[in-house]
């Protein structure tokens, strides 16, 4: 765990760096210079491909960064103002007075992931007490059900401390992701910043996918597939309320591009579904593969979006993390979108959506990046969502 990070006198700040330069040493102090401009930050967030090397990387940004409090992950791309890139990072740094940060690492591996989420969440004894605390979390979405992660940590702080973040990704080789902490790189990880701050955070989180008709029951699943809905095999169902095409009922990368429109919603009863990316059929059992839990006697709808209905979730959830600021003015916006979403909004559309971001920024510094899974809880004791946006406005 690293000590708390305080930054008594100096005005609060962001920066934003991003490179694209193949050299990673060359790469890492490029945006970590840009995101400090010579400051102490009081909190590090590094977002980068894992094409490069990681720990000549993380050396570099953090020569450049005074060895502040650091976390980060691999992606499956990477946001900025200047729009969405792949094979390059992004280093965000908040600094000045008003902050109190410390973060933490745990191992998530051979089943620990609520233990890691807990360990993680512990690291809030180490901050001074301020009115407005959130806990970042960074995650190995390929390593179980990330929702353990969330309810280890809400078992530590309970309701009254947010948390947001997402899953490091691959580049969507999905074969293994990286977690940063401080000077290490790590795998089967959860990686955490404890943030307490004197103005406001907000988080909002949003979707844009709407339900196709009546709801289903989940009859049997087991380790992140479903096998039956309403009793009946669930890929079988699947196929057929959603009138999917010949070439999706027999076709694995069919069926997987199709997939990608047409996600699983979780009733939570909270507002919003809580989705759930579709991400592989079985042929011979007819199940259904599903990031993250979903378990039996579920109530769950068949979904479906398109570019229109995602950008506009991507406005709404701008406007609900700016209203968390009660009428502050945001500091930077850091953006947790899933990597799906991205596929189904195409290049035009994705610049569209860091757009819409930049403008609801107002010239704060924008910066994010693309997941393999997003976490955001406000309120009871969920919070790991897939094909779904959520942004942390920091006042």
């Amino acid at each position: 765990m690293s000590a708390p990070s305080r930054h008594p006198h100096e005005p609060r700040w962001a920066g934003v760096g991003h490179s694209a330069e193949a050299d990673p040493a060359v790469a890492g102090a490029q945006a970590a210079a840009a995101a400090t401009e010579g400051r102490r930050p009081a909190l590090v967030l590094l977002f980068a491909s894992d094409a490069y090397d990681l720990p000549a990387l993380l050396a570099a940004v953090r020569a450049q960064t005074a060895h502040a409090p650091l976390i980060g992950c691999s992606t499956a791309g990477e946001i900025a103002a200047r729009g969405a890139a792949d094979a390059g990072l992004v280093v965000v740094a908040l600094g000045g007075a008003g902050f109190s940060v410390a973060t933490a690492a745990a191992d998530g591996s051979g089943g620990r992931l609520r233990e890691a989420g807990a360990q993680v969440a512990r690291s809030f004894e180490g901050v001074e007490p301020r009115p407005h605390r959130a806990l970042v979390l960074l995650t190995d979405g390929l390593a179980g059900d990330q929702q353990e992660v969330v309810r280890g940590a809400h078992a530590v702080l309970g309701a009254e401390v947010p948390l947001v973040g997402g899953c490091a990704g691959d580049d969507l080789k999905m074969t293994a992701t990286y977690q940063f902490h401080g000077d290490d790189v790590l795998t089967d990880a959860v990686v955490g910043a404890a943030v307490a701050s004197d103005a406001p955070v907000g988080i909002g989180v949003r979707h844009g996918w709407r339900r196709v008709g009546d709801p289903v029951m989940v009859t049997a699943s087991a380790d992140n597939r479903v096998y039956s809905l309403n009793g009946l095999p669930a890929l079988d169902l699947y196929l057929d309320r959603l009138d999917a095409p010949e070439e999706v009922r027999t076709d694995p990368d069919a069926f997987t591009r199709f997939a990608l429109a047409h996600p699983l919603g979780l009733d939570r009863r909270t507002g919003e579904d809580q989705v759930r990316f579709i991400g592989d059929a079985k042929f011979d059992d007819r199940s259904l593969g599903v990031i993250a839990e979903v378990p039996r006697g579920a109530l769950a709808w068949f979904m479906e979006g398109d570019a229109d209905s995602v950008l506009a979730a991507t406005d709404d959830a701008c406007h609900q993390a700016l209203d968390g600021l009660d009428g502050h003015p945001p500091l930077a916006l850091i953006a947790f979108d899933c990597i799906a979403r991205r596929g189904l909004l195409g290049g035009l559309g994705v610049a569209d959506e860091v757009a819409r971001i930049a403008a609801a920024a107002e010239g704060a510094p924008v910066a994010g990046f693309y997941t393999y899974g997003e976490i955001a809880r406000t309120r009871g004791a969920t919070g790991f969502h897939n094909q779904t946006l959520v942004v942390l406005a920091v006042a």
